[in-house]
């Protein structure tokens, strides 16, 4: 009787442990791949599945998008310099059966095909293409990684450089030659300034040529702006002093004018001129 129970347990063991191994479980993200002794029966949906023990082999191949970062390369530009590349690569799995049947390690061989891909691209090109053409390069190595892993079941979305380690030497070049273009430009620029400056001077010039007052309103504009530090120094412009001597000379000569027309009373008077009107004294 105890045998009996003995067998019994061992036997429904077995079967637990049968059917555990014969349930399989695909995931959303992922696509099996069943064999049969050896043999490819097909493709398995994500979901159940059963398959027979001892018998089938059901291979699960994820399809989400994997990020591989492409270690540095020493690589020789095409006008000899030295850099140092590294990029990341995105790619994912379209066919799972090729991917299992048509190469090994699929990950381990993009890697490989992306780090001779990344030395032969880069160095067909220039240093200031390398800076300057990042898209175009990133473009050129997508294309020849997607010819080469098509075959693979696996496609290639996006590859982009990361960084460019220069030496240090050719980063003290660049910069004295970013320095001297900007120093070119602001001299362009002061000239450019120079030369407008000295149209609107001209034009400035030409009208107060035309319009004698204007230049004394400008005058008295610059005292108006000495003074508003609260100085203790008046300057009086030389054309000022002209001025107030011909305003001067322009009274005498309207008072005598005036004197001139008015009738005399019949004694006798002296007129003198008044020395205010005859000049004015400026004490700087």
């Amino acid at each position: 009787m105890e045998t009996l129970i003995f067998l019994i347990v061992v036997v429904a063991v077995l079967v637990v442990v049968v059917i555990a191994m014969a349930i399989k479980v695909v995931k959303q993200f992922e696509k099996g791949v069943l064999f049969r002794f050896g043999r490819l029966v097909g493709p398995r949906a994500p979901g159940l599945r059963f398959i027979i023990p001892f018998v089938d082999v059901l291979h699960r191949v994820s399809l989400r998008i994997v990020t591989m970062p492409i270690q540095s390369q020493g690589i020789i530009t095409r006008d000899n310099v030295s850099v140092d590349v590294s990029a990341v690569a995105y790619f994912r799995v379209v066919d799972a059966v090729k991917s299992v049947i048509a190469i090994e390690n699929v990950h381990a061989a993009i890697n490989q095909i992306a780090q001779t891909t990344l030395r032969k691209v880069v160095g067909q090109h220039t240093l200031d293409e390398t800076l300057s053409e990042t898209d175009r390069i990133n473009l050129d190595i997508r294309e020849i990684l997607d010819v080469a892993t098509v075959e693979w079941g696996v496609e290639v979305t996006l590859v982009e450089l990361k960084d460019i380690q220069l030496p240090e030497s050719m980063k003290r070049a660049m910069a004295r030659q970013a320095e001297a273009e900007r120093e070119k430009r602001a001299k362009i620029i002061n000239a450019q300034g120079e030369s407008l400056a000295a149209a609107a001077l001209g034009e400035a010039s030409d009208i107060m040529m035309d319009h004698p007052l204007a230049l004394q309103l400008r005058n008295l504009q610059s005292l108006v702006e000495i003074g508003v530090d609260k100085n203790t120094t008046v300057v009086f412009p030389a054309p000022l002093m002209s001025t107030i001597g011909e305003l001067g000379s322009f009274l005498a000569r309207e008072t005598a004018a005036a004197a001139s027309t008015t009738p005399r009373p019949a004694e006798h008077t002296t007129t003198s001129p008044d020395p205010v009107l005859n000049g004015a004294t400026v004490t700087v």
